[in-house]
């Protein structure tokens, strides 16, 4: 059975914040509400260090390739319903192994 990857990069812009603490408050419930979703894992990737932009990488693992799809469709809504967050960018990446 095939074992299938598929990686997201989201670039994001977050223009109300004024601070690396502020931007923890923005960026931590992004990162823990993509964490719950099933077979997702998720992580801030880029630009640690500047307050009004992240990247957060969203990985998911599994044998179908339209669950993945389906799954990854799930959070590019969710990032684009935030109204306080700016999508500069989604890219998508497949890993496959048979």
């Amino acid at each position: 059975m095939p074992l299938h990857v598929l990686i997201l990069r989201a670039d994001l812009h977050l223009p109300t914040c004024q601070s690396l603490k502020a931007k923890r408050s923005v960026v931590t419930p992004i990162i823990r509400h993509l964490d719950q979703l099933a077979a997702v894992a998720a992580a801030e990737v880029e630009y640690n260090d500047k307050w009004q932009r992240t990247a957060i990488g969203v990985t998911a693992v599994g044998n179908g390739v339209s669950h993945l799809e389906a799954t990854m469709d799930t959070v590019e809504r969710y990032l684009w319903s935030r109204p306080d967050i700016e999508v500069l960018e989604l890219v998508r990446w497949w890993g496959d192994e048979d």
